[in-house]
């Protein structure tokens, strides 16, 4: 089933889709999808892991065997987004002056029971579903050291629309990602492609830290990160789970909205 978080005629509620594709309130009623404001589907953090894609991984390999880091990453390449990051389906993303701008298409992990030091076998029971995040960058220099000015700008990291429950997708480790801009194909991956699967990802995060319920690990982004201009359309869509629209706007001195 498909959940999702929303505003409608002031009130925060959750809802989810019918198989027809109705969009139904927690109360039971039809809602006007057209009269909905999409909100994150999880207040929790959010962690993130960089280098998880193979073709990514392989493309860095003769700059990771130069100095100065002699070897690639042993261990996973994790970073945050801060709360200041959490955006929606249809939210737009603010373009900062004088830079580049690149959206991450990426699987998220929503967490659904506290999980601490839990092993891969058992990792998937904390798990309550999956959602799409499109986790914004600037172009980066550093991939074992991302950059705080260049992951956690307003609104970098949009969440949804849906999480789906995770008995609903067959196998997450063998999922298309696509996203297109303006409706043209600029990127394609897979989860199949992924270096540390999920089970391997919550066992190693929860040996030295808690992930507690509403936490979403985002898991990756495949290679080809592409640049977005102002006016663009960005949709990044993964099988089974939905399609994740937001705007690139332009920085007019103001916060993100």
């Amino acid at each position: 089933m498909r959940h999702a978080n929303v505003e409608y005629q002031g009130l925060v509620r959750t809802a989810t889709a019918d198989p027809d594709g109705r969009l139904i309130g927690d109360d039971g009623a039809t809602l006007d999808a057209a009269a909905v404001r999409w909100l994150p589907v999880s207040d929790g953090a959010l962690f993130g892991v960089a280098l998880n894609y193979r073709g990514l991984l392989e493309a860095r390999l003769p700059e990771f065997q130069a100095s100065p880091y002699e070897k690639p990453p042993e261990n996973p390449v994790l970073f945050i987004k801060t709360p200041n990051t959490r955006n929606a389906h249809q939210g737009a993303v603010v373009l900062p002056r004088g830079e580049r701008l690149q959206p991450g298409p990426a699987l998220g992990v929503v967490i659904g029971h506290r999980a601490s030091r839990v092993s891969e076998q058992d990792a998937l029971d904390h798990v309550r579903g999956f959602t799409v995040v499109n986790e914004f960058s600037l172009p980066e220099d550093s991939y074992y050291r991302p950059a705080i000015k260049a992951k956690c700008r307003d609104g970098f990291c949009a969440l949804g629309p849906w999480w789906v429950d995770r008995d609903d997708i067959a196998n997450p480790h063998d999922l298309a990602l696509i996203l297109t801009v303006n409706g043209v194909e600029k990127q394609r991956g897979s989860t199949a492609d992924l270096i540390r699967p999920i089970p391997h990802l919550i066992a190693e995060l929860s040996e030295f830290m808690t992930l507690n319920e509403g936490d979403v690990l985002i898991t990756g982004t495949p290679p080809g990160r592409v640049d977005v201009r102002e006016g663009d359309q960005v949709d990044i869509t993964i099988e089974g789970i939905g399609t994740l629209s937001n705007t690139i706007v332009t920085d007019h001195g103001g916060e993100a909205k």
